[in-house]
């Protein structure tokens, strides 16, 4: 038997507006992107960020801060809902977010990595999840101020995945587990 779906129409998408959204709860969740390259992956993190309501963003190093072309292409407009901050240094990000009370959990491959599945977030708790440099990941010095590695399972030959992919795997699961959906 065929199915026989219909797309929902925006209005059946109940979209909120901007201003809906700067009001709106977030989820206790900030994205830190550590020296990220492609333009069109900061966007891609500010459309997925806006996707799941979270907090805010810290753009570091040499990651393009908006208003940029690039960005907005990918972003199509999340990098004026969701809240932003550049750092020079994503170190100086991790110790604002550790002194604010936020558990670092730093995404890559690690000898302490916790498969994303396994995470249990635990009640009322702040968390900056770190993503890495497309080539070199997170930087080795952000590792030590780490509450916990999270890595994503993989199978293939290149167990590496775009950082915009791992965001949205990541999103996700925290979102997921957070809310217990």
């Amino acid at each position: 038997m065929q199915m026989s779906a219909r797309k929902l129409s925006m209005k059946e998408l109940n979209r909120i507006s901007p201003e809906e959204f700067r009001l709106a709860g977030k989820l206790p969740v900030t994205v830190v992107l550590d020296n990220i390259r492609s333009q069109n992956n900061t966007g891609s993190a500010f459309r997925t960020s806006d996707a799941f309501r979270i907090e805010r963003i810290c753009l570091c190093g040499i990651t393009a801060v908006p208003p940029h072309r690039e960005i907005h292409k990918t972003a199509l407009g999340a990098e004026d809902t969701v809240e932003w901050k550049y750092y020079k240094s994503t170190l100086d990000a991790i110790r604002e977010l550790k002194t604010s009370g936020y558990k670092i959990l730093v995404i890559e491959q690690t000898d302490l990595g916790l498969p994303v599945q396994q995470f249990e977030p635990g009640e009322n708790l702040k968390f900056a999840l770190v993503f890495g440099n497309e080539i070199n990941g997170v930087d080795e010095e952000i590792l030590a101020y780490a509450d916990s590695c999270l890595d994503i399972p993989q199978f293939g030959t290149k167990h590496s995945l775009n950082v915009s992919v791992v965001i949205g795997i990541i999103l996700w699961e925290v979102l997921r587990k957070i809310k217990k959906i």
